[in-house]
């Protein structure tokens, strides 16, 4: 097969030497490109899969992984009856995502249109008074020009009374506005922050989402070309994840994945330094001002924590560990290329043993056993 699809044989992590019926196979077993392409965006798209109420991530994922294993290891009936069924659940997948994210638009547009119809509410009542003063006002102009001692007497003492009252009501309606407003704009900013921040996170890891790591590493790509200094990008994968899945759940699995996101971001204490969930069990850390030798140093520590601990839920003790590629940005390469080295450097770490991790320097890749 070809190196590519190899490669992402090896990323899916099946057991190919046991048979879902429990036998014995040979070796991979060999898929077209066609097939091998399939695979592709099912695990590229089990890697942007969104909390949705009738699709739920760990559901879905489990979906997914049903349907790769069915193209891999069954016969041409299985992988045309597994592809009829991933097309009419992809489908209404879709459909399900679509309306998600223009329910999530619609929230959006809600909370500031709340506030814009706070804000017409007291526009409008500041208008209606407004209008009395200048009905008070046009009564006043009119006994001036009527040339009346009486009329103007009059009108003069009610445009007096009704201005001050104006005035008064203004002062004491203004000081309630600013509070009624700023009020509200605390309350539509908790809701804007609340929803921004939820549209960024990983909702079971709490760590950061794919975009929110897109965003963060274009950020600091610019300001590395504006001015150059240590900035190092750290891949992570949790090994044998797919077995932790199959032996004691997905949601044993979930505990994993929050756990081990826990103990990254202990070890990542520093505010500029940015972890990410960017995929499935995939993790990714931006390093800002660490060059990769100190980033070994971070690594290593990291791995040892792991590699030590022993995580309980219910009955089960779990161990794992997780392996690393380390790239530090170069001057002349762009956002893709200095990615494709921390990934190709995870690559190299999971295709060579595991629990370890490895440097990308800049003309060729190293492997270095932690």
């Amino acid at each position: 097969m070809k190196a590519w699809i190899n490669k992402l044989m090896d990323g899916l992590e099946f057991d190919w030497k046991e048979d879902k019926d429990g036998s014995q196979v040979a070796e991979q077993p060999e898929i077209s490109e066609e097939l091998a392409t399939i695979l592709y965006v099912i695990d590229h798209y089990n890697k942007y899969l969104f909390e949705i109420e009738k699709h739920p991530i760990r559901k879905t994922r489990q979906e997914f992984d049903e349907y790769a294993k069915m193209i891999v290891r069954g016969n041409d009936n299985n992988r045309e009856r597994a592809l009829f069924n991933f097309r009419k659940f992809f489908s209404s997948y879709r459909i399900d995502e679509v309306s998600y994210i223009q329910q999530t638009f619609d929230d959006f547009k809600t909370i500031i249109w709340d506030f814009v119809d706070q804000l017409g509410e007291e526009f409008r009542h500041a208008e209606a008074e407004d209008n009395d003063v200048k009905a008070s006002f046009d009564q006043l102009k009119e006994a001036v020009e009527a040339d009346s001692i009486d009329e103007l007497r009059n009108h003069s003492r009610n445009f007096i009374d009704c201005f001050i009252e104006y005035q008064t009501r203004q002062e004491h309606s203004n000081k309630k506005r600013i509070h009624k407003m700023k009020k509200n704009l605390d309350v539509v900013r908790e809701k804007l922050v609340e929803a921004n921040d939820s549209m960024r996170r990983d909702h079971l890891t709490g760590a950061f989402n794919r975009k929110s790591f897109d965003e963060k590493m274009e950020e600091h790509w610019r300001m590395y070309q504006m001015e150059p200094k240590p900035l190092s990008l750290l891949m992570m994968d949790i090994d044998y994840f797919k077995k932790i899945n199959d032996n004691y759940g997905h949601p044993v699995g979930d505990f994993v994945l929050q756990e081990c996101v826990k103990i990254i971001q202990d070890h990542f204490t520093d505010k500029n330094q940015f972890v990410s969930r960017i995929g499935g069990e995939e993790f990714s850390v931006i390093l800002p001002k660490i060059e990769s030798r100190d980033a070994e140093k971070l690594v290593k520590s990291l791995q040892d924590k792991i590699r030590k601990e022993v995580f309980i839920d219910g009955e089960h003790r779990i161990q794992f560990t997780i392996s690393v590629g380390i790239a530090e940005i170069c001057h002349d390469e762009t956002i893709e290329e200095w990615m494709k080295r921390a990934d190709d450097a995870l690559y190299e770490s999971k295709n060579t043993g595991r629990d370890k991790y490895t440097v990308s320097p800049r003309l060729r890749v190293k492997s270095v056993a932690s």
